[in-house]
């Protein structure tokens, strides 16, 4: 039988704080370390379904801790360890309340706003014309706010540096390093027959005062991926794009009735829907990495995670 991870209570010594997000559970020790525990939680539209995916927290985590390894020539990151399939542990930051979403392509949300005859998106100008999946001339970045409890908002760089969410300079590097590192994860993605759409990335201040990548990068839950064998014949033909993303869930709620807004309640998700999307999330692991995808033992989930964070922290 397969186990998900929902939640996490551990008690860690040395531990200050325990921060639960939409999917991830962060332990803060000694405001020295961060614990980020990837749970099989899976959220759209800013709420946390009723039910989590099996192996889903293991992609995610591995995912992110090769992208991490992948970059780190060109940003420095929070990544010290990875002592479990589930879990990285990194360098306490304070994080930057804002995600800076990076676009190479018209799709998603920004396609939903381009419907409504918007040519301007987080202070960005696009072209008239477009088609959905399209490529823009050049990648844009629309950053949001990143909201403690419910719907981030687009925000412009402008407004960002006028309200004081990030000094300037500390921006504008920040901005460098968002373009930098999506260059980089588009030519890893093309080099394995994907194309890296859309992705966000997340930075925090270490307690040497630089700047550091912090959180996941390039995974199924903060990127959209298309396969790019056959992207240009379906656009030609303005057929839907082969995609590995979170996107599919997306849709499906939408064709459910929900969006996230107050009222809507989420559909109920069946076995084989929930086994669907755990097969689609292995898939985007072993395309992306090009390594096969090993299950790690679920049977005592919870047990293994606290040994081996145990483990780490005794003999750091």
């Amino acid at each position: 039988m397969t186990h998900v991870l929902q939640q996490t209570n551990f008690n860690f010594p040395g531990m200050k704080s325990l921060y639960k997000g939409k999917v991830r559970d962060v332990y803060n020790i000694d405001n020295q370390y961060l614990v980020m525990v990837a749970s099989d939680r899976i959220s759209a539209f800013d709420v946390v379904l009723p039910r989590g995916i099996p192996f889903k927290g293991q992609v995610l985590n591995q995912i992110a801790s090769t992208f991490l390894d992948a970059t780190a020539d060109i940003c420095p990151n929070w990544k010290v360890s990875t002592p479990d399939p589930n879990v990285t542990i990194g360098r306490f930051c304070s994080i930057y309340p804002i995600e800076m979403i990076i676009r190479g392509y018209l799709t998603g949300s920004s396609w939903r706003t381009y419907q409504k005859g918007i040519r301007t998106i987080c202070g960005v100008q696009v072209p008239d014309n477009m088609k959905e999946h399209q490529r823009f001339p050049e990648p844009i970045i629309t950053p949001t706010t990143k909201a403690a409890e419910g719907h981030d908002e687009d925000i412009t760089r402008e407004e960002i540096i006028a309200r004081g969410f990030i000094p300037k300079e500390t921006y504008e590097c920040i901005e460098k390093y968002t373009s930098a590192l999506f260059r980089r994860g588009t030519e890893i993605a093309a080099s394995k027959g994907l194309i890296l759409v859309d992705t966000k990335y997340e930075f925090g201040k270490g307690a040497d005062g630089k700047i550091y990548l912090c959180d996941e990068i390039h995974t199924p839950d903060s990127s959209r991926y298309f396969y790019l064998d056959g992207y240009d014949e379906r656009q030609a033909k303005g057929e839907p794009q082969r995609q590995l993303s979170k996107e599919f869930v997306r849709e499906w709620l939408m064709a459910n009735g929900f969006m996230g807004k107050t009222g809507q309640q989420a559909p109920g998700m069946s076995d084989a829907w929930i086994h669907e999307i755990s097969d689609r999330y292995i898939e985007l692991y072993e395309t992306i990495t090009g390594e096969p995808f090993i299950r790690a033992d679920t049977e005592n989930l919870q047990e293994r995670i606290e040994k081996s964070i145990n483990n780490w922290l005794k003999n750091r």
